[in-house]
């Protein structure tokens, strides 16, 4: 357990043994860390406010409008429009081992001001301008820049003085909203079902990024032509809009396939899997690996193999 669930545990009043609430207030977002201390079923929240909800511990079960119900687990997020509501079971939830969720709720006005200068700042022309976070749920696994910032909003919330947490909140708050719209833009860049925005310039370079992945002439030169776009304009267009720049994007999907070919060809050469993924040398795919996978090549062949 952390410094600060210890801390906020020591504090809090347990007045219920489903979803005890206890709020942290500042201006405008809101705190909120729920405790379960027993099974539960069909417990049902809403708030006014756009809310983003990170798992602590235990286990959630979510049912939301318009999304299949999934399992929610300790370091994913899940992004709820306001006034939504949020029916949830909690299959695992005892008094020693209680589920515990924070939920940061934050104002629609300053969602808005923030997504506002967002889409200027990513558009191109009257292309890439209308993205936003208050529209539907999504359900976020493996944001690690997300779950950073969440645990440093929590830490704020609970350890400053008033004058000095609100200063460094809203710059927070801001960071995480623009995490949360290059996540919402990256996942429906990356979804062919969404013909007219993967028409767009941005879309268009992404289609062919993933259309010709292992191909070594890949250059941002080369993108940035085919969005008829200077390389320099380009390059801050794409980082902006998907969150990482166009070469590290280009090296996570390209680890990907990589990652895949691992389990389907037996007994290849990690050579072999880098020159078949799109890399022109083997330090420099060892060195991506790493860096998307935190572990070499050759230990997550061995740690797959064992898995087996």
């Amino acid at each position: 357990m952390n410094k600060f669930l210890r801390s906020h545990i020591s504090n809090r009043k347990l007045t219920t043994l489903v979803e005890n609430r206890t709020i942290y207030s500042a201006d405008y977002s809101e705190l909120n860390i729920f405790e379960t201390h027993e099974i539960a079923e069909k417990v049902k929240l809403l708030f006014d406010f756009p809310i983003i909800a990170s798992m602590l511990s235990g286990k959630k079960i979510m049912h939301l409008k318009g999304m299949q119900s999934f399992d929610f687990l300790p370091g994913e997020s899940v992004v709820v429009p306001s006034k939504k509501e949020l029916v949830i079971d909690f299959p695992i939830a005892t008094k020693e081992s209680p589920t515990q969720c924070l939920a940061l709720a934050i104002d629609p006005t300053k969602i808005n001001e923030i997504t506002s200068k967002f889409n200027e700042l990513v558009a191109i022309e009257d292309e890439n301008n209308q993205w936003s976070i208050d529209v539907q749920s999504s359900h976020l696994t493996n944001q690690e820049e997300v779950n950073y910032l969440i645990q440093r909003l929590v830490h704020t919330f609970t350890k400053n003085t008033k004058t000095k947490k609100d200063v460094i909140l809203d710059l927070m708050i801001q960071e995480l909203v623009v995490r949360l719209l290059q996540t919402k833009a990256k996942q429906v860049l990356l979804s062919e079902a969404n013909a007219i925005i993967c028409d767009s310039r941005i879309g268009s370079v992404i289609k062919y990024i993933k259309q010709h992945l292992t191909e070594k002439n890949i250059t941002v030169d080369k993108l940035a032509e085919l969005a008829c776009m200077s390389t320099s304009h380009f390059y801050k267009q794409f980082k902006n809009t998907i969150g990482i720049s166009p070469v590290d994007y280009i090296n996570s999907e390209r680890i990907k396939f990589a990652k895949k070919l691992f389990v389907d060809e037996k007994n290849i050469r990690i050579a072999d899997i880098a020159y078949k993924s799109g890399f022109n040398s083997v330090s420099y795919f060892n060195r991506q690996f790493k860096k998307n996978e935190l572990i070499a090549p050759s230990a997550y062949i061995k740690a797959a193999k064992n898995m087996k």
